[in-house]
C-alpha cells in the first residue's frame, strides 16, 4: 500500500519539486514550494486530505471557520519552527536522534482518522477541550486549539520522503542563510497551502454556510459522507503505516 502511495505522490510533487529546485537561489519561495511539495508527501497526504476534508465541510455546512483553519496552519507552524530550532541550536546530529520517534508519531495518524470519522458519523460524543465540529460560543476556543493540535501531529509525521525534504534538502539552506531561521516556518505554510487554497475557494464561490440553505437533513447526509470518507482514509493509513 505504501509503494502505491509514494507512486501517486511522486506523481503530484514532482512539477513542484522540479520548480523548487530551480529556485534554491530564492530561499523564501523555495521553502515554499518545498513545503507544497511536502504537502504532498505519502505520509503527509492523507493528513491534507483529511484536513480539507474536515474544515472543507464545516465550512460549506455552517460558515468558513478560519479561526479553526488558522489554528491548524498555526500548529504546523510551531512544529516545522521547532524541528527546524532544534537543528539550529543543537547541530545536524539531532535529526538522527528524532529518527527513532517519527515512525511512532506517523501511526498515532491513522488511528486519529478514525476517531474523527466516527465522530462525524454520529456513533461517539467527544468531551473536554479538543472538539472539533460543535458549534457554541464555550466550544470556540476548544475548537481552536484542537485545530492546532491536529495540524501540530499530523506535522510530526515524518517518512523519509518527508525526512529528506525537511532535513536533507531545506536545512542545509536555513544553516546558510542569513534570515535562515524563518524558512521552517514558510516551509510549513507551503505544507498548508492545499487547504487553504480550498477554503479559499470555497469563501470565493459562495460556498459558506451553502448547506445550511438546503436544510438539515441535507447537511447530515453530507456530514454522514465525510465521515465514512474520513473513516475510510485512517483506515487505510492504518494499513499502510502498521505494517512497514
Amino acid at each position: 500500500m505504501y509503494s502505491i502511495l509514494s507512486k501517486i505522490s511522486t506523481f503530484l510533487s514532482q512539477p513542484f519539486f522540479n520548480m523548487a529546485n530551480s529556485l534554491e537561489s530564492w530561499p523564501i519561495v523555495f521553502a515554499l514550494l518545498l513545503g507544497l511539495v511536502g504537502a504532498l508527501a505519502p505520509c503527509q497526504l492523507t493528513g491534507n486530505i483529511s484536513a480539507i476534508t474536515l474544515y472543507g465541510n464545516s465550512s460549506i455546512q455552517k460558515k468558513i471557520v478560519w479561526k479553526d483553519v488558522f489554528s491548524f496552519t498555526l500548529g504546523k507552524i510551531v512544529a516545522f519552527s521547532f524541528l527546524g530550532g532544534l537543528v539550529w541550536l543543537l547541530g545536524k546530529g539531532i535529526e538522527q536522534n528524532l529518527t527513532f520517534y517519527f515512525p511512532w508519531l506517523r501511526k498515532i495518524m491513522g488511528p486519529i482518522l478514525i476517531i474523527v470519522g466516527i465522530y462525524m458519523l454520529g456513533f461517539i460524543k467527544l468531551k473536554g477541550n479538543i472538539k472539533l465540529f460543535k458549534q457554541s460560543k464555550e466550544y470556540k476556543q476548544g475548537s481552536r486549539f484542537g485545530s492546532f493540535m491536529l495540524g501540530l501531529s499530523f506535522s510530526l509525521a515524518f517518512c523519509p520522503t518527508m525526512f529528506i525534504l525537511f532535513f536533507v534538502t531545506l536545512m542545509p539552506v536555513v544553516l546558510s542563510s542569513s534570515y535562515g531561521f524563518v524558512l521552517p516556518s514558510v516551509f510549513a505554510l507551503g505544507t498548508a497551502l492545499p487547504l487553504l487554497i480550498v477554503i479559499l475557494i470555497i469563501w470565493y464561490l459562495g460556498g459558506s454556510g451553502a448547506l445550511m440553505k438546503r436544510g438539515r437533513k441535507f447537511g447530515a447526509i453530507v456530514q454522514r459522507i465525510a465521515g465514512i470518507f474520513m473513516l475510510i482514509l485512517g483506515i487505510f493509513d492504518t494499513l499502510t503505516y502498521w505494517s512497514l
